[in-house]
């Protein structure tokens, strides 16, 4: 929502908003020109003519209510995003993982390849420290788009990428069979002559290939598996905070590509963004032909994004570092990415669950992926939008029972309240680890607390 804000303020649209809590994210669209209210207010709509909402506002939110009443013009993020792409070639980057540091690498890709790009993803780049950008004249629109609530096939990209078909938001698409006919209609909506880009290491993106080149669409693949691939991620490796590949473009492409070598590298940790980075770099050269050598070498200075792996700092000989991950092959990738970056050092994971459905539907897989950890502490589950009454027995201590049972050796520490998990971790923590905090609730203020009481320590 504020990546809308940002955009249409530097379009010079008057623009007013709230939210329930005050933040910083608040305080810096005010300083930008916006007028923001905490709290939810139908006084707050004076003035407007439109109102844009996410899919978290219910029907009963007052200022919603408000403007149905005043029959006032209602859009959809997406359709407020969707808005500002006319006229402009957009990146529209989708699917279950990945899609938020994908959108910031393809962004980091085209401003390095001097696109100037107009870029709304869901986290701040680290190198402006914001979610949204108006870019230059004419210039492309790197788009995140969220298919959680089927809202995606709005944006009529000319380059579309899925970096992978799972289930997920299973509340919203019934079952995977619903997530993947909400795919088919994502590719769908790519523009005559525009390209998809997926992911040929993933089942569900295969099909979507398969699909989307039945119907028409210009297809574009990477994956691991040498023949199965239009290019090849070779020699893909994690290591200390970094990541490396090899790519190679398939003889079967055109001439002008075919048995191209390049050699890939990030300054951000885990096999899977090294995935991530190629999906951008096929988007920027394939998609929208911009040069191979300025989009590696932005690539290689990729400078992170909010939230994504992100260090927080370090205290009395401990690191920690944040990451949004919530459903189960994220937090997988993030274990991953955190035992390449411990470098032989203790792993110890935080982890809050997001969502009661989530982590019910999903449990062994958040089991499988949690016991690469050295030491797990599970925080209580975050409900957001549900309740604890709503799912009955659905607690961390499903996850915790499931980690201990795999028998890997996981040190397992269940947290009943929320509010200890600083101070639990406090406990848990010793020279040399790395800690790293995971989730998509509040379990983010939990790293620079743990590094305040060590600091404390220092002292």
């Amino acid at each position: 929502m504020s990546g809308v804000a940002r955009m249409l303020l530097a379009r010079g649209v008057p623009v007013s908003g709230s939210d329930r809590t005050d933040s910083p994210t608040l305080r810096a669209l005010e300083a930008e020109g916006a007028r923001v209210f905490v709290g939810h207010d139908p006084a707050h709509l004076d003035g407007a003519d439109t109102v844009v909402v996410s899919s978290a506002i219910p029907e009963t939110n007052p200022e919603l209510a408000a403007a149905r009443r005043r029959g006032l013009r209602v859009l959809h993020r997406s359709q407020g995003i969707a808005a500002l792409l006319h006229g402009r070639d957009a990146v529209a980057v989708a699917g279950a993982n990945g899609k938020t540091t994908t959108s910031a690498m393809t962004a980091v890709a085209l401003r390095a390849a001097g696109a100037d790009p107009a870029y709304v993803i869901g986290a701040p780049l680290a190198g402006t420290g914001s979610n949204a950008a108006p870019g230059g004249p004419g210039a492309p629109v790197v788009v995140e788009a969220d298919e959680s609530d089927g809202t995606f096939v709005v944006y009529r990209p000319l380059v579309a990428v899925v970096t992978n078909v799972q289930p997920d938001h299973l509340d919203f698409w019934g079952d995977a069979a619903g997530v993947e006919a909400g795919y088919a209609r994502f590719a769908g909506t790519v523009r005559p002559g525009g390209l998809l880009v997926t992911n040929a290491d993933d089942p569900g993106a295969v099909r979507l290939a398969h699909r989307a080149r039945a119907d028409g669409v210009r297809v574009l693949t990477w994956g691991s598996v040498p023949g199965e691939c239009d290019v090849l991620v070779r020699d893909a490796r994690s290591d200390g905070m970094s990541s490396s590949a090899t790519l190679v473009w398939s003889a079967d492409l055109s001439p002008v590509v075919a048995g191209t070598q390049a050699q890939l590298v990030l300054p951000v940790p885990g096999v899977h963004n090294v995935h991530n980075a190629t999906a951008a770099l096929l988007a920027a050269t394939a998609g929208l032909g911009l040069a191979l050598a300025p989009v590696l070498e932005g690539l290689a200075a990729f400078p992170g994004a909010h939230r994504r792996f992100e260090p927080k700092g370090s205290a009395g000989g401990v690191e920690v570092v944040d990451d949004y991950a919530h459903n189960a092959p994220k937090v997988a990738a993030v274990v991953q990415a955190g035992r390449s970056a411990a470098a032989g050092r203790r792993l110890v994971v935080a982890f809050q669950p997001h969502l009661f459905s989530r982590t019910r539907d999903f449990a062994e897989g958040f089991a499988a992926g949690l016991d690469g950890a050295d030491v797990l502490l599970l925080l209580p589950v975050y409900g957001a939008r549900e309740t604890q009454e709503q799912f009955p027995g659905v607690t961390s201590a499903l996850l915790a029972d499931l980690v201990r049972g795999r028998g890997t050796g996981t040190q397992v520490h269940l947290l009943e309240e929320r509010a200890g998990a600083a101070r639990a971790l406090h406990t848990l923590v010793r020279p040399g680890d790395l800690v790293v905090t995971v989730g998509a609730g509040d379990v983010t203020d939990v790293g620079p607390q743990l590094l305040e009481l060590l600091g404390e320590d220092e002292g």
